[in-house]
């Protein structure tokens, strides 16, 4: 069956070509076979025909590719991590930890699987010299609740007093989502204090993270 779109005067073998090709989405939801049946005024049925139709004469190309295409899932025997090093010497404390996030979750990736591992591992030296802009050194305010009456609260002065890693790994942690998985991404978050890491047999790359802080 032939047949010519009322709108643009195109063929009807021409039409289905171009679906399959550019709209693949569209072609997927049967979308496609409403506007062919439309167009050509024929039933569903017949539709799915041409469609049928067209894709197998059509060449091992990109046509046929678009219709059988699949969505691609990493496996956790495929993903091969790698290590990078970076350099948190005067660098905001948020625009470092949401950058590192992306590296752990594995979203720098084409792979990227939401439920797989796909992330690497990222070392993170010189924590102690991470800054906050504006005045968050006291007006940020960090809360928990120990069980006991009342709510416990340290501003961020202080607990980088205490511990100068937490306050990196409590923002990096807070980005990361809310399961089992995050804590697997963690363990790949290595953090220190001085300019050295015991990882140099893992050969990490330098890369630099966080931009410049005005």
């Amino acid at each position: 069956m032939r047949f010519a779109c009322s709108r643009t005067g195109r063929s009807g073998e021409r039409l289905v070509a171009e679906e399959c090709l550019g709209f693949g989405r569209y072609f997927a939801a049967g979308r496609l076979e409403k506007r062919v049946c439309r167009e050509s005024g024929g039933s569903r049925g017949s539709a799915r025909k041409i469609i049928d139709s067209r894709l197998e004469r059509a060449p091992a190309g990109r046509m046929r590719e678009m219709a059988m295409q699949k969505t691609y899932m990493a496996k956790p025997a495929e993903v091969e991590s790698k290590w990078w090093v970076v350099d948190a010497a005067g660098k905001a404390v948020g625009r470092l930890a949401t950058e590192i996030a992306v590296i752990l979750m594995g979203k720098h990736r084409p792979t990227y699987t939401p439920h797989v591992d796909t992330g690497d591992y990222v070392i993170v030296l010189n924590v102690d010299k991470v800054v906050f802009t504006g005045d968050k050194w006291d007006a940020k305010e960090y809360t928990w609740y120990t069980g006991y009456t009342g709510l416990r609260s340290e501003t961020a002065r202080e607990r980088f007093e205490k511990k100068p890693e937490s306050i990196l790994y409590d923002a990096v942690r807070r980005m990361l989502p809310k399961n089992k998985l995050a804590r697997k991404m963690l363990e790949k978050l290595k953090l220190y204090s001085g300019p050295e890491h015991p990882h140099q047999a893992q050969r990490p790359e330098a890369i630099e993270l966080g931009g410049d802080t005005k």
